[in-house]
């Protein structure tokens, strides 16, 4: 199974500003681009901070007289790597409380963008090709199953497998690798097992 990575979700060409862009033309980029949020780099277009509406609105609001990008700017920016998995990604913007993480190189120059909505396009895959990823690839790459041995239905994202697998310690590693394919929103659990092979104390699947 392959992943995506955030440089399959990002933006590639973000807007981004200067230490020294004023604060009008900020508000004008953010509008024209409509934008929440947009870089700040430095000359060798590596991200120093960020200048959100919200920091734009605050300062404004709070009378600082604050008139370039550097004045209004939260650093340092959070920033994401191309390579990393969207789950990774989503986690940096829980943990800093941001909504969009630039993204830069192996030199750290800006490349790109990830907002929360390009992480939301996951959740937007057709059923039919969750459907098509999870027996290709769950079910007869991986676990070496044969795909006529399990029903395999999708509707909204939601997967609804039923069928026979041979083991019962089977049941709950479809089910986990069905629960990490791009796209799934929830799993029920309808699968038989024709040998039990989990002692009394050992996890099960949630049946449902």
């Amino acid at each position: 199974m392959r992943h995506r990575s955030v440089a399959d979700l990002m933006t590639p060409t973000a807007v981004s500003v200067r230490r020294g862009t004023p604060f009008k033309e900020i508000a004008r980029l953010l509008d024209e681009f409509d934008i929440t949020v947009v870089p700040v780099v430095d000359e060798s277009e590596r991200p120093v901070g960020v200048v959100s509406e919200a920091d734009l609105l605050r300062r404004r609001d709070g009378g600082s007289g604050a008139t370039t990008a550097s004045d209004v700017m939260t650093s340092p920016a959070i920033t994401a790597d191309p390579d990393w998995s969207v789950v990774r990604a989503a986690r940096v913007m829980r943990k800093h409380s941001v909504k969009r993480l630039p993204v830069v190189d192996a030199t750290g120059r800006l490349i790109g963008i990830l907002s929360r909505s390009d992480l939301l396009q996951l959740f937007l895959r057709r059923d039919h090709a969750i459907q098509e990823e999870i027996l290709e690839d769950v079910l007869t790459r991986t676990l070496r199953l044969s795909p006529s041995d399990l029903t395999v239905e999708v509707t909204d994202g939601v997967v609804t497998l039923s069928g026979t697998v041979g083991r019962h310690s089977l049941v709950p590693i479809v089910v986990r690798l069905c629960q990490s394919v791009d796209g799934v929103v929830d799993v029920i659990n309808r699968l038989n097992y024709q040998h039990e092979d989990m002692s009394l104390g050992s996890p099960t699947a949630t049946e449902r």
